[in-house]
């Protein structure tokens, strides 16, 4: 204030000083003041960034990613339960084992969703470390008491049977306990936070692209029928997803089949399973990471259960996904991960063989010195 108050009177005396010596002049200073010429200026142009999904990192020009929260369905991976619904439009899917080897699935849909999903199941204890971090709706089928708790602890919005009304129903077409879907727009109705989600994973900027090690194809080994291959398809920019594995690498250059799940992204990271199941997604351990047709080894880290894992590369800098859908396989430590390298580049022995001539005739032309 005082600063201000000094400029102004300061003002007003110079003011007074002008108008004193003008009195004082013989009239050459009356003469009107040349208006200056205003001082040109720059204008700036702002882009307003597009809003991407948070889930994918795909732009949202529709508003529907961050204008809902995260919807997480418990999904059976059995023979009986497949083909399921949902799985290629998922934004994330975690598969994990359970008894016997088998596996199932978790579906978070966030950007778009079908109708219906299914066929839902039964949640188990290590279910919580990995929905807490998605926040927003739980849908599965019931579970053990303490599986249950352990769930519904977590303070998600969960729909099961017990207070689903018409969220979940029975699909005429197959037997129970395969038949059990969820509506999506039901679900979402039952609201959930935050809204929006927050980012699972981080991504490559714009312009730039996931670089590792190129492969052709991969196998994760669970038990044989939950087996999987993941082939690169550079058509579809995603791995495509061959269950059970038996298809193997002669799927390699075939056209995808109708709604064939392929994942831009497919993380298998290794995980105790101190019981053969209810695996500990807590702490941190070995992870490999595929992407655009390449995959780098790294290793995650989670460290509490709403904690999103996170990803480092062996300089531990964070792993960037190329945007798009992700696949993570929660898988044991220890198991069988086979790779298919492409082919070795073939070039031409041409030059080497002129080396060869040349050394030849300098050789002879030695000799007849």
């Amino acid at each position: 204030m005082r600063l201000v108050g000094w400029r102004a009177r300061a003002g007003t005396l110079a003011a007074c000083v002008v108008l004193v010596a003008g009195a004082c002049s013989d009239g050459s200073s009356e003469q009107a003041a040349k208006p200056k010429k205003p001082t040109p200026t720059s204008t700036t142009t702002t882009t307003i960034p597009v809003p991407v999904a948070p889930f994918t990192n795909l732009p949202d020009t529709d508003g529907v990613a961050n204008g809902r929260a995260s919807l997480a369905v418990k999904i059976e991976n059995s023979p009986d339960a497949r083909p399921q619904s949902g799985l290629d439009v998922a934004d994330i899917v975690y598969e994990e084992v359970v008894e016997g080897g088998i596996t199932r699935f978790w579906a978070v849909f966030n950007s778009r969703a079908p109708e219906s999903v299914g066929p839902v199941r039964s949640v188990r204890a290590m279910d919580p470390g990995i929905i807490s971090p998605l926040g927003g709706v739980i849908a599965y089928s019931g579970g053990t008491g303490p599986n249950v708790a352990l769930v519904r602890a977590t303070g998600l919005v969960y729909v099961d049977e017990g207070n689903a009304a018409d969220s979940l129903y029975r699909e005429g077409s197959r037997s129970a306990p395969h038949n059990l879907y969820g509506r999506t727009a039901s679900l979402w109705a039952r609201g959930g936070t935050p809204v929006p989600p927050r980012p699972m994973f981080q991504y490559v900027d714009e312009g730039e692209s996931f670089t590792g090690v190129p492969i052709i194809a991969f196998t994760v080994g669970f038990q044989p029928g939950y087996d999987v291959t993941y082939v690169w398809n550079e058509a579809r920019a995603g791995w495509l997803r061959y269950q059970p594995a038996n298809a193997r690498f002669d799927a390699i250059g075939s056209t995808p089949i109708p709604n064939q799940v392929a994942p831009q992204n497919v993380i298998v990271q290794f995980i105790d399973y101190p019981r053969g199941s209810e695996g500990d997604v807590m702490g941190s351990g070995a992870a490999w990471v595929f992407s655009n047709g390449q995959y780098v080894q790294g290793t995650w880290t989670k460290l509490y259960q709403g904690a999103p894992t996170s990803f480092s590369d062996a300089n531990g800098e964070p792993i960037a996904l190329t945007p798009g859908q992700t696949w993570v396989e929660l898988f044991p430590t220890g198991g069988p991960v086979g790779v298919l390298a492409p082919p070795p580049t073939t070039t031409s022995t041409q030059p080497e063989k002129n080396q060869d001539d040349d050394k030849k005739k300098q050789k002879n032309q030695q000799d007849d010195d």
